[in-house]
């Protein structure tokens, strides 16, 4: 759609190809499946995390005083670090991982990423201009949008520029959130604050260190959704671990991350498709074959279609009998159809 931006999903694989497309050399994304500092610190180097989760429109984002709940906010860094804030609706994915990569490249002090020709021009003109100015440079720069939406489903059915209009879907509006360190110091970069948020001191050349304090950031936040909360999501952006695993002669590791690639390319090639009108052609021929079985061309065999209703709805009778057993302490019931 024109000038829209679309969702996206908190996938690895999502975001190591988005990141590529853009030209970004040699930097992967892996899911975290714990807060393990250790396991996180092994994935070194750490450029920084990126953390999903439901927005809190029920409860203050920030406490008394306009203060962040947790660390303060440090309007001078903006003039230090890449951070923006965000004026378009669903770009929030691309811009955490963006508040990452811009503060880790090569063209600023202490970087080592290899950003591409298209983000470090982007990134010098950015840097320049204030944080609300360069929320509006992203959200006109064509070639990042017409990337990020390559990546988003496609659906038929839904605008995805639209919010949501009733009070139960305004409830589940999920936000990405970066957390990097720059100069020694850890940012929570959102660009739904007003500026970055300081949490304190970290050693930028020390992924132990980082992988300590940022996840202890990550657990504080979670710790103010209540027990039965569990929609979070949380990826790390790392080396391309291919590269780790040639260094080291590790032929397990290497082979197990070029899998990973062809499952990532695999899932994202199905992420651009629209399977609905295969699926109503599967159907229909189905369907078709079905009325027609047991007599010629363009002929309906009544006694064939009175069958195979009948089967289905043996079939599922006999999944409601199973599945009351279970229930009544039957235990697990295999069921064959």
């Amino acid at each position: 759609m024109s000038g829209g931006w679309n969702t996206i999903e908190s996938d690895a694989g999502v975001f190591t190809y988005l990141l590529e497309s853009l030209g970004v050399k040699n930097v992967q994304f892996e899911e975290l499946l714990s807060l393990d500092a250790q396991a996180l610190a092994e994935l070194h180097p750490v450029y920084g995390v990126i953390f999903l989760f439901k927005y809190p429109t029920n409860t203050p984002y920030v406490g008394d005083g306009d203060t962040p709940r947790d660390g303060c906010f440090d309007h001078a860094a903006s003039e230090n670090l890449f951070f923006a804030h965000q004026t378009i609706q669903n770009a929030c994915g691309t811009q955490a991982l963006l508040s990452v990569l811009l503060n880790k490249s090569s063209a600023v002090p202490g970087g080592t990423v290899d950003i591409g020709d298209h983000l470090r021009t982007f990134g010098e003109f950015a840097v320049a201009l204030p944080p609300e100015l360069r929320g509006e440079a992203l959200s006109n720069d064509e070639l990042i949008r017409d990337v990020h939406n390559s990546f988003s489903k496609s659906s038929p059915f839904i605008d995805e520029t639209q919010r949501p209009t009733n009070s139960d879907d305004a409830d589940d509006v999920f936000h990405f959130i970066a957390y990097t360190a720059v100069q020694g110091r850890l940012y929570e970069l959102d660009g739904l604050q007003p500026a970055p948020i300081d949490h304190g001191a970290c050693d930028d050349t020390n992924s132990l260190d980082f992988a300590e304090k940022a996840l202890a950031a990550v657990q504080r936040r979670i710790a103010r959704y209540g027990a039965d909360e569990i929609h979070f999501n949380l990826m790390a952006a790392v080396r391309d671990r291919r590269l780790t695993a040639r260094e080291l002669g590790d032929t397990e590791l290497l082979d197990r991350e070029t899998r990973k690639r062809r499952e990532w390319q695999f899932e994202n090639a199905l992420r651009r498709h629209n399977f609905v009108g295969f699926a109503y052609e599967v159907l229909e021929g189905v369907v078709e074959a079905k009325l027609q079985e047991g007599g010629g061309a363009g002929a309906v065999n009544d006694e064939a279609y009175q069958k195979w209703v009948a089967d289905a709805t043996s079939r599922f009778q006999r999944r409601m009998e199973d599945r009351q057993k279970r229930h009544q302490g039957g235990g697990d019931v295999q069921m064959n159809d």
